[in-house]
């Protein structure tokens, strides 16, 4: 059984940083068609794609609204995937999900559709 738990959320100033990790268990097979993002959701909104990386690093993509601020990174040893979040904004203010994708993701598209399974979120608030 595959499950994907947040942690990291928390409420911090504008300007501020925030590091999300995602714990990732019962993914029994590796392969470079797998992949793994970040969404995020503000009530009465759709979900939409931050970040996205592909098994091995290979590609990674951003949403272009937080392009040079967010960095994704995983760390395979410990079945981890990472957000760090700098230059927060208040707009950046949403419940956080990882999420990942079983196939056809190589380059690792920010394609909601495409991911298999998703965590419970963890909750960012920033304030001005």
């Amino acid at each position: 059984q595959v499950q994907l738990v947040e942690s990291g959320g928390g409420s911090v100033k504008a300007g501020g940083t925030l590091r999300l990790s995602c714990a990732a268990s019962g993914i029994t097979s590796t392969s470079s068609r797998q992949c793994m993002g970040w969404f995020r959701q503000v009530i009465g909104k759709e979900r939409e794609g931050v970040a996205s990386i592909s098994n091995g690093g290979g590609y990674t993509r951003y949403a272009d609204f937080v392009k040079g601020r967010f960095t994704i990174s995983q760390d395979n040893a410990k079945n981890t995937l990472y957000l760090q979040m700098n230059s927060l904004k208040p707009e950046d203010t949403a419940k956080y999900y990882c999420a990942a994708a079983v196939d056809s993701c190589v380059f690792a598209p920010l394609l909601r559709p495409l991911y298999d399974y998703w965590g419970q979120g963890t909750q960012v608030t920033v304030s001005s």
